[in-house]
This record gives C-alpha cells, sequence and structure tokens, in this order.
C-alpha cells in the first residue's frame, strides 16, 4: 500500500514541474511576441546578415635567393549593395563618393559612353549599339540620351558636371545589377586617404563601403616575363575546366609558370560575414573563414644574373640595329640562357623583347594586346624555348665527338682544308675560309670553325653516329622544362629526311639541313661538354612551399608537370667519353675565344678567366641573312655555367658574344671591362661558321 502512495506522490511531482515549465515558457512566449514583439520585429527588420569571400593571396614566385619575382599586394576597392534608402539618399551619397575619390586623385568606374560641355558620344562608331541596348530612340543626340538617363535616375543636381558624376555610378550600378546581397564594385585600388575618409564618414555612404583584395604584384616590372608569365579574368572555357572551386570573378595563370602551376599557386578563399542596418549602415563584421594563400614557388634562377642576361641581350642586338657591329641592322630579336653544368638548373633565360606582365591582371586593353600581337618581333613568345634555329657550326663539337667515339678520327688525325670538297662529284661545298684552312686536327678545327674538316669527319662517321650522339645531347628533344610552349626542335637524320642522301650527311655535320634547335637545347648541349657528357635533367623549379611551411614532394610535382604539359620528363642521356677526347674538344672550344685566330677572339681577349666558346651561324634565306649564335661555359678548368646566345638575322656568330661575355662577368664576380670591336678579318660575309 505503501509503494502505490508513493508511486502516486512521484507522479503527482512529475505532473506539476510539467505544468510549472509549460507555464514559464508561456509567459516567456508573451514576453517576446506580446510586450517586446514591436521592438524585436523593429530589429530584425533594419539588420542585414552579408556573407562575403576573402579572397586569398595568391602563392608567390621567387628567385633561388628567395627574392619575390611575382607577389601579392593589398588594394582597396569600393562596393555597393542595395539597401532601403530613397533615390535622392541613393544620388547624395553616389555624388559625395565621386567627390570624395577625385579629392584624393583616384578614379571610379566610369562606363557611361556620353561627355559634356560639349555633349558627345565617346565613340560615334558604338552609340547606335548603345541606343539599341538601351531602347532609346534610334534618332536621339548625345544630348537627349544623357537627358534621358537624367530623368531615369532623378538626378535633380543643377550643376551638370556633378549630374553627371552620378549619372555614371547609376549606370554602372544598372549595368551590373545589385542586390542586397550581391554588390557592385565602383572603384578599384583607391588611396589610403579615399579610404580612412569613406570609412570616417560611414553614416554619409549608406550601403557603401570598403574591401581588402590581394593583387597580382610585379616587383621587378618586366623581369623574366617569358619564365614568370601572367594571370588574367578566367575564361568561359577555362571555368569549365578548372570545375567548381573557381567562379566566372577569379583570375588564373595563362602563360608560364602561372599557368603550369595554377594548382599551387591558387589559395583557398575564406567568408566574411558583415552585418548592416537596412539604410546600408555596416554594424559589425567578423571573419567566419579564414582565407589560406597559395604556395610559393622558388626558381632555380638569380634575379641579378636575369637582370644582367636581358640587359646585355637587348644592348647587343641594339649594336647590330645601330650598325655598331656593322651588317647587321636587320636584327630584332634573340634570346639567351645560362644553365648551371652540373645541377640542370636554370640560372637564366631571356628573351628579347620582353612584355609587360602587370597588363594583363585585370584583362589587357585590345589596344595593348593588338600592340603586342602585331609586334613582328614576337614579344609575347619565349624564343628560348620556342624559336628554332640551324646552330651551324656550333653543332661541330657533336660531329667531332661522334667522329672521336666512333674511330672515324682521332686527336692526332689532320685533315689538308684544300677550301673545296670534291669528294662527292655532284655536290661539292666549301670552307668558309677562301684557300682553305691547310692541315688541321680536330682541336684546330674546332678554333677556327673549318667547314672542310667538318664535313669529311662527317663523311667518315656517317649519319647515323650523328644523330646518336646528338640525341644523347638532347638535341630536337624537349628537355622536359616546366614551362610551357617548348618547341621539339628538328634533328637531322633518316627519320626526318627521307630518302637519305650522302650530300647530306656532310651538310648535317656543320649544323646544316633540316637542322633547327631551342636556344634551350644548345645550352643543354653545351653543359654537358663542359661536364663531360653528363646528362642533365633541365629544371626551373627549385621548390614548391605551402602555407604551412612544408614543400609539396618532388615526384608529386614531377608528375603534376609531365601530365600538364603532355611530357615525359627528362631528354638526351650520358655519353661516354673518353678524357682524352673531350680535352681536346675543350681545348679547340678554349682556343674560339683565346687564340688570336679564335672566332670569339675579339671579345675575350682581354678576359681575366679562360673561356671555352664556339660561334655558330646558318643562312636562313636566299638573301644571304643567317642567324647567329654563340654557345660556351667557364671558368675552364672548372666549369660552373653553360650559356648559349641566339639572335635572328644576327648575321655573324661572333657578334652574339658580347652577351655571353657579359653574363660570365656577372656570375664570376667580374667588372666586365670595355669590349674594343675589331672586326677587320671578318668584314665578308661568312656562310657558315
Amino acid at each position: 500500500m505503501k509503494s502505490k502512495q508513493d508511486n502516486k506522490l512521484r507522479y503527482n511531482v512529475v505532473i506539476a514541474f510539467v505544468y510549472i515549465i509549460g507555464i514559464v515558457l508561456l509567459l516567456q512566449l508573451f514576453n517576446l511576441q506580446i510586450v517586446h514583439g514591436g521592438e524585436y520585429r523593429e530589429q530584425s527588420n533594419t539588420r542585414l546578415t552579408r556573407e562575403t569571400i576573402i579572397k586569398a593571396a595568391r602563392g608567390n614566385l621567387l628567385d633561388n635567393s628567395g627574392e619575390k619575382l611575382v607577389s601579392t599586394k593589398l588594394i582597396y576597392n569600393v562596393e555597393i549593395y542595395k539597401t532601403k534608402i530613397d533615390t535622392d539618399t541613393l544620388n547624395n551619397s553616389l555624388l559625395l563618393l565621386a567627390q570624395t575619390l577625385e579629392s584624393n586623385g583616384d578614379k571610379y568606374t566610369d562606363s557611361f559612353p556620353i561627355t559634356i560641355n560639349p555633349y558627345a558620344f565617346k565613340k560615334e562608331e558604338t552609340a547606335e549599339s548603345f541606343k539599341k541596348a538601351n531602347n532609346l530612340d534610334i534618332n536621339y543626340n548625345a544630348e537627349q540620351c544623357y537627358n534621358h538617363f537624367k530623368d531615369k535616375y532623378k538626378v535633380n543636381e543643377e550643376d551638370e558636371n556633378n549630374a553627371r558624376k552620378i549619372i555614371a555610378l547609376r549606370y554602372e550600378i544598372d549595368k551590373d545589377g545589385y542586390s542586397n546581397t550581391k554588390s557592385v564594385k565602383l572603384a578599384s585600388n583607391i588611396s589610403n586617404a579615399s579610404l580612412a575618409k569613406i570609412n570616417e564618414m560611414s553614416t554619409h555612404f549608406p550601403g557603401i563601403n570598403t574591401t581588402s583584395e590581394p593583387t597580382i604584384y610585379y616587383p621587378y616590372g618586366e623581369l623574366a616575363s617569358h619564365i614568370l608569365g601572367y594571370v588574367g579574368p578566367i575564361g568561359p572555357e577555362e571555368l569549365k575546366e578548372f570545375g567548381e572551386e573557381y567562379t566566372q570573378n577569379d583570375i588564373v595563370g595563362k602563360n608560364g609558370i602561372e599557368q603550369v602551376f595554377e594548382k599551387y599557386l591558387r589559395g583557398k578563399n575564406g567568408i566574411k560575414q558583415i552585418d548592416m542596418s537596412v539604410e546600408g549602415i555596416v554594424t559589425d563584421e567578423y571573419v567566419s573563414e579564414e582565407a589560406v594563400a597559395g604556395n610559393d614557388i622558388m626558381l632555380t634562377i638569380d634575379a641579378n644574373l636575369q637582370k644582367i642576361t636581358e640587359a646585355a641581350l637587348a644592348h647587343n642586338i641594339e649594336m647590330m640595329q645601330t650598325g655598331e657591329l656593322s651588317g647587321a641592322d636587320t636584327a630584332s630579336e634573340g634570346a639567351a640562357v645560362v644553365i648551371n653544368v652540373k645541377t640542370g638548373e636554370i640560372l637564366a633565360m631571356a628573351s628579347f623583347p620582353n612584355y609587360d606582365p602587370s597588363l594583363f591582371v585585370d584583362g589587357i586593353s585590345t589596344e595593348n594586346w593588338n600592340k603586342y600581337r602585331d609586334d613582328t618581333r614576337h614579344p609575347l613568345m619565349n624564343k628560348a624555348i620556342s624559336s628554332i634555329s640551324p646552330p651551324g657550326s656550333t653543332f661541330k663539337m657533336v660531329t667531332a665527338i661522334a667522329g672521336l667515339e666512333s674511330g672515324a678520327i682521332d686527336i692526332s688525325t689532320k685533315i689538308n682544308d684544300t677550301y673545296r670538297y670534291t669528294y662527292y662529284k655532284d655536290y661539292q661545298p666549301t670552307c668558309w675560309q677562301r684557300g682553305g684552312h691547310g692541315w688541321l686536327n680536330v682541336t684546330g678545327a674546332i678554333e677556327k670553325s673549318c667547314n672542310y674538316f667538318f664535313y669529311e669527319t662527317g663523311r667518315r662517321t656517317g649519319i647515323d653516329r650523328l644523330t646518336q650522339v646528338a640525341r644523347a645531347f638532347g638535341l630536337g628533344q624537349k628537355s622536359g622544362i616546366e614551362l610551357p610552349g617548348e618547341s621539339e626542335g628538328v634533328l637531322a637524320s633518316k627519320d626526318t629526311m627521307n630518302p637519305w642522301s650522302d650530300g647530306y650527311t656532310i651538310q648535317a655535320a656543320i649544323g646544316q639541313l633540316n637542322n633547327s634547335f631551342t636556344p634551350l637545347q644548345m645550352a643543354k648541349y653545351t653543359a654537358m661538354i663542359a661536364n663531360g657528357g653528363k646528362n642533365l635533367d633541365i629544371t626551373i623549379i627549385k621548390s614548391i612551399t605551402k602555407a604551412d611551411g612544408t614543400q609539396v614532394n618532388v615526384e608529386e610535382m614531377n608528375e603534376h608537370v609531365n601530365s600538364k604539359l603532355k611530357i615525359n620528363g627528362n631528354s638526351g642521356s650520358d655519353l661516354s667519353i673518353s678524357e682524352e677526347n673531350i680535352n681536346a674538344i675543350k681545348e679547340g672550344m678554349k682556343g674560339v675565344t683565346s687564340d688570336g685566330s679564335g672566332t670569339a677572339y675579339a671579345y675575350f681577349r682581354d678576359f681575366n678567366i679562360e673561356v671555352g666558346g664556339k660561334t655558330g651561324s646558318a643562312t636562313t634565306d636566299n638573301n644571304g641573312n643567317a642567324n647567329a649564335w654563340f654557345v660556351g661555359f667557364a671558368p675552364f678548368d672548372d666549369p660552373e655555367i653553360a650559356v648559349a646566345v641566339y639572335v635572328k638575322d644576327g648575321q655573324h656568330g661572333s657578334y652574339t658574344a658580347p652577351t655571353a661575355r657579359e653574363i660570365f662577368a656577372q656570375y664570376l664576380g667580374m667588372n666586365a671591362a670595355e669590349v674594343i670591336e675589331d672586326m677587320t678579318a671578318v668584314r665578308d660575309m661568312q656562310t657558315i661558321r
């Protein structure tokens, strides 16, 4: 009995407790809805919360010492959201905004196509399309069109200059469309003075607020533009390709490192919440998700050496154009590449002329695009990896090594250059030296660039062996460098010319026929001679560092590059060249720069460090025009860098030596002395040298 009474008591207690809680909740609900309902409804109706994107900074591109070649800096923009304010208040706040910006030297967006005082269309050719797009009478003149918009926007400002400022901003808002969740950008990259004023007077700018945004910045201007590439607004096809992570407001890499490593350079955007009153006054803001910057990419290039390489190449071409180097006034474009002979790292890569990558960030103007597109010097092309040209006499080391290693000749073999090569009855080319060079061994033949010697060596060796050695040097193949647009080039062989003729072999042996290589391939080939035949894995990337400080795995990076560029990695292979043979080749290259009869002696005779080099030129048309080459390495006794310099229509290979000299001087820490030209021995055009 007692147990039943206890249970009943507990039941009654629970029921009472439930009733009490219910009564409390009802009282609270009454308080919220009846007592304070009006107050809370007013607060709800006067406060809006908006979610905006915090754009992540793009990763930096650094040189091999950590110097920033491409970075980001914060800029400040002005945007407007739709709010519950009347037309007069909107117009007055827009006028104040325009005046504030102008007083600090800032600009606001103004695409309204009509000017006043006098009334006129900015471009008469677009007036008709403007009228049609805005449903205006096709016969309206500029003043009538202007007045239409003045009435449409209910602009009561008496001063027409001020009225037009309001119309311009209202027109921009109309064109882009805005709402209480979608903003319209009214000004970009405003000054700190404007930023402070707008924020200080925020109550006078309903719906208007300032935002920060990271933008691409080029501390060195045009330096290394062909390596770095450029970024620009994402296109429709790119938007499809990249997927949902991107929006139509994003920028993406369009060329160079920026394009290939877009995946790594792009950061992850954050989210910011902004509380506003319905009048558009910001009441609070906070970050709900932090933005994460993109990965930093360290390149192998040295900014100082890159600067000198570009300047030296530009000055070298100027010397040709102005007649300081006579007979080459049509030269207008070229390239230079500097490679570490031990690691395969690119230390500098120049392509002349350069371009300004900053012009592309917000979308390049039609005027600037047409200027680059129509420039016959092709400034947007990276000629170091995309231009191909017959190597001329710079190819002769391939023939020499093939001949020596196959046993067709040895270092003591002498061949008598009698000027005209008469082995074949139907094809009898000549040496560039009238009368011939007489008896020469392989070292002397390289030093004097004797065509006759290499005709005979090439014939004895055969095209199959020449092709094998050239391929081992990576000639006629993509190097695998992490840049878009690399050309494969062409290697003269039975694969590229069929049927093959014996006369083709001796042409190929001196770098003619259809042999055509890039400056990068020529630099790698030279570097492999300098290091004794060891193949090099060419690279321009040192490391990729994530925002958390860890580095991207090299295998992952290589897999990404190979997939992105549709390549299979490195080209070439190790060459087992005897020490005796490689030394004979190098001695010949040293003679090119240090012996009085050497083809580049005029430019290196007073150089304090010994250099191995080779000049080359090859005719490119029936008018005798020739592209010019210089390849070389230094220091001679313990090589560290190899250089290839190429100038289209440079005429004489020796004419490109000044660029190489400046590069060597910079790398070796020398102050390059003035070079006095002495071309008295080469005033006549040499077809192949």
